[in-house]
């Protein structure tokens, strides 16, 4: 995709961005989806605002952090600054930082145990503040990786609701140095099983696969900052 007014090849914010969005559209028409179906998540976790501010300015309005602190510390400011961020919790979620984290984030993609609904709970009780919800799933049943199990997942969502939360989706990251097609593939089967619009997955190394396979959100980090240092 060409950027007016910019040089052919010049690698800019703005043209990462357009070059991951035109990925997107490429892998939606594959397989017969409209490219607003996928919601493009930028990861800026340990990103400065001076590395944000361009996406920002480019167009880009989503954008995931890891950790609930480092989000509280950067993005009061740009909110103020730029009207209509939504804000992604992709990382895993503390117990103790739970009414942080609702005040803070739309989205929370890391529901992932009993304890985790149960705290959730309490903070929604205390505020009008109603960010959506996903179950993260541990789909390569890894254990060193956070996430719910597989065969665990329809009770955790049973027990979620029975608290008063709506879950409104799933989201998995695949075992790294794998295909992550089958991964992506039972992940989007079991959110259509269990009745679950959004499916999050897939990021810089292979969005659009994940796209080709179903997925509603992706977390794209690298292909839109570069390295993270």
């Amino acid at each position: 995709m060409t950027i007016a007014g910019l040089p052919q090849g010049a690698d800019t914010p703005a043209t990462r961005l357009a070059d991951v969005q035109q990925h997107i559209g490429s892998a939606c028409r594959t397989s017969g989806r409209d490219s607003a179906s996928v919601a493009l998540v930028a990861v800026s976790k340990t990103f400065g605002a001076d590395s944000i501010t361009p996406l920002l300015a480019a167009g880009q309005r989503r954008f995931g952090e890891n950790r609930v602190q480092e989000a509280a510390g950067k993005w009061p400011a740009l909110c103020a600054e730029w009207p209509g961020v939504e804000l992604h919790l992709v990382g895993q979620l503390q117990s103790n930082k739970v009414a942080e984290a609702v005040a803070l984030f739309d989205v929370i993609h890391a529901v992932d145990r009993p304890s985790l609904v149960t705290a959730l709970a309490r903070a929604l009780a205390a505020t009008d503040r109603r960010p959506r919800l996903l179950v993260q799933v541990n789909i390569g049943n890894e254990p060193q990786k956070g996430g719910c199990a597989i065969a665990e997942t329809p009770a955790l969502i049973a027990s979620a609701r029975a608290a008063g939360l709506q879950i409104h989706g799933l989201m998995a990251v695949p075992p790294a140095e794998t295909d992550p097609a089958p991964y992506f593939a039972l992940l989007h089967k079991m959110a259509r099983d269990l009745a679950l619009p959004e499916v999050s997955m897939g990021m810089s190394g292979d969005y659009p696969l994940a796209v080709q396979l179903g997925a509603t959100m992706v977390r794209v980090g690298s292909a839109l900052f570069g390295g993270r240092g």
